[in-house]
């Protein structure tokens, strides 16, 4: 009687190990960058959330960076310009748009845009 042998070669693993490797290699290179832009949309809550009253768009900017620092979020990440208070029929809207570019492998890099917006209440000093 013959007996069937079954199971996974030792080169059929080797290829799905470097597979998974090279998968795993990447998600240790986008994570950070995705838990720090989580960071940046908690600190952009915590402004909306705070209410206020009259502030201007340089003290929002200033209190975001602020928050954004207890966030971990960096400073060369998110820069004063990347942050727009823009009125969109009598309502305020706070925008932080930038891009990361990640690098991974010799030459090749990854280039990450975030994007995010929320409400603000109250109005906003010019």
């Amino acid at each position: 009687m013959k007996s069937k042998q079954s199971g996974i070669t030792l080169i059929g693993f080797l290829f799905i190990l470097i597979i998974v490797a090279f998968f795993g290699f990447m998600a240790m290179k986008l994570v950070p960058s995705y838990i720090e832009f989580m960071g940046v949309k908690k600190a952009m809550n915590q402004i909306a959330t705070d209410g206020g009253g009259d502030r201007s768009v340089d003290a929002i900017r200033r209190d975001l960076m602020f928050k954004m620092s207890f966030q971990y979020v960096d400073d060369a990440t998110v820069t004063p310009s990347d942050i727009n208070v823009t009125r969109n029929n009598g309502a305020y809207t706070l925008t932080v748009s930038y891009d990361k570019q990640v690098p991974f492998i010799a030459n090749i890099d990854f280039l990450l845009h975030f994007d995010n917006s929320v409400q603000l209440p109250g109005t906003v000093g010019e």
